[in-house]
């Protein structure tokens, strides 16, 4: 566990305070693609979300469609898929697509993104380095059920398994979390600068237990404001 202290707006310094065995300032490098590379996260338990924020850090110069991450339960491979088309577009799905942003160039700089979503309305929301895109309206009144697998590196077509290596993951992945909210503006700018204190609920990069399959290597990912 890290204690990250906020100076001014966009400087923090980490104290270390315990060596454990977690991703917490690690990331995932995956070089190559594959049908047998991924990573599992064993989420918090959970009946059913009918609002969410999901936030990551990535890079990657493949042109080619890949999932960012992929949430799939029994019927729904798709129940929640953040999935980048091309280098430029990125889809997101709720059993079915939702909705697609056009947003900058995925390459090789580590970016931050962020997606919330919430049922009442259906409002979805993709932020990228703390700025956030236009609004859009998708799934409205729909839930994201439990009981699922997430995967990284790999998207599923059934629960845990049927990867395709043509839409895996090639590049570098870390921070990921997921809460069972909205997040609002200014906790998003705080987490894209490395600088928000909390985890997510349901997935916590820094204490979230994880299983790693193939070529997936864990590297050290000190930078406080990447």
């Amino acid at each position: 566990m890290k204690l990250c202290i906020p100076i001014v707006l966009v400087m923090c310094i980490y104290l270390s305070i315990s060596d454990s065995a977690d991703l917490d300032g690690k990331s995932l490098i995956i070089d190559r693609k594959t049908a047998t590379t991924f990573v599992r996260l064993h989420a918090a338990d959970f009946s059913s979300l009918t609002a969410f924020t999901v936030c990551l850090r990535a890079a990657s110069e493949d042109k080619k469609s890949y999932s960012l991450l992929s949430y799939a339960i029994k019927g729904s491979f798709n129940e929640l898929l953040l999935w980048q088309k091309t280098k430029s577009q990125f889809i997101l799905y709720l059993s079915k697509q939702v909705a697609v942003f056009s947003l900058p160039e995925m390459n090789s700089l580590l970016r931050h993104i962020c997606v919330t979503w919430e049922s009442k309305e259906g409002e979805i929301t993709v932020w990228v380095n703390g700025r956030r895109s236009a609004r859009k309206v998708g799934g409205k009144g729909r839930v994201v059920r439990g009981s699922g697998q997430f995967i990284l590196g790999q998207e599923q077509d059934s629960v845990g398994g049927r990867f395709d290596a043509s839409q895996s993951f090639v590049g570098e992945i870390t921070d990921v979390h997921l809460w069972d909210r909205v997040l609002q503006p200014n906790e998003i700018e705080l987490i894209s600068q490395g600088c928000y204190r909390d985890g997510g609920n349901i997935i916590d990069w820094g204490s979230t237990a994880f299983t790693t399959k193939g070529n997936v290597k864990i590297k050290d990912n000190n930078d406080c404001t990447l």
